[in-house]
């Protein structure tokens, strides 16, 4: 059961988070990121070459600091390690902050990618207080269940969404109160669950945006959805919708039944 549909703590953080974050993947604009904070929203992820939101969240956020959450990181790069100290030094500057909320390892495909030399970087870039949390994003989700089962890292990044459920089978069953924070991404599978696939009747309707969002913010172990929309439109859209709540039953039958056929789906990516 849900208590709270619209704000959470993002696990043993302690931070107090908005259910919806906000990405500026799709070049929102300034006006829609201002937007978004009149709206409530106050956990942002910024990649830290998305210049849209290193330019207009600084001067956003400075004057209120401790209500923002700032989450960034560095990159996997997989054909070598990479610094993360000086990583974390340049979104400091970027966002002219004397401190990164949650600093994640970014883009992990396999659990040697992620290995102890960049956990131990993780752990000291909190040591030194410029960090107040650390995570990682994952894309191998039994991976990201064994360290929500042994508690390392303090959040964790994940795909979750009517097409992807596996989470619900490899991740949420390791997590208690006091364990990782739980960030989902993709809630439209790229917008693919906006489509209709060749195989489901045109009679039928398509799921809404807000209605992916809502899937996803009905499991009680998400903490924060992220959300990208374009302009200020679809972000008061996708906002609004959490005055709806937890998906009904039907709601949710009909999503996971659509999210099956998706998943499904003859495609070029998984």
């Amino acid at each position: 059961m849900i208590q709270n549909f619209k704000e959470a703590t993002l696990g043993k953080t302690g931070l107090k988070v908005f259910r919806l974050g906000l990405s500026a993947s799709y070049l929102p604009g300034e006006k829609t990121i201002r937007r978004s904070i009149e709206l409530g929203i106050n956990y942002f992820f910024a990649y830290g070459f998305d210049r849209q939101m290193t330019k207009s969240l600084p001067k956003l956020i400075q004057s209120n600091r401790e209500k923002f959450v700032l989450a960034t990181g560095a990159y996997n790069y997989i054909w070598g390690f990479q610094n993360l100290e000086k990583a974390l030094e340049k979104r400091l500057r970027q966002f002219k902050t004397d401190y990164i909320d949650l600093f994640m390892f970014l883009g992990v495909l396999k659990p040697k990618e992620f290995n102890e030399q960049t956990r131990d970087a993780l752990r000291k870039l909190r040591e030194t207080g410029k960090v107040k949390a650390i995570g990682m994003s994952c894309h191998d989700r039994k991976f990201a269940g064994e360290l929500a089962k042994n508690d390392e890292l303090d959040a964790l990044m994940i795909r979750y969404n009517a097409a992807h459920c596996g989470a619900e089978e490899d991740i949420f069953p390791h997590l208690t109160h006091h364990t990782p924070g739980i960030i989902s991404y993709t809630a439209t599978r790229w917008s693919y669950l906006l489509r209709r696939p060749r195989t489901w009747s045109k009679t039928e309707p398509l799921p809404t945006a807000p209605m992916c969002y809502r899937f996803v913010l009905s499991n009680p172990n998400v903490d924060v959805c992220m959300t990208a929309p374009s302009n200020i439109k679809q972000l008061e859209e996708n906002v609004r919708a959490l005055e709806l709540g937890v998906l009904n039953s039907d709601e949710m039958n009909f999503m996971k039944r659509f999210g099956d056929v998706v998943h499904n789906q003859k495609k070029w990516f998984m």
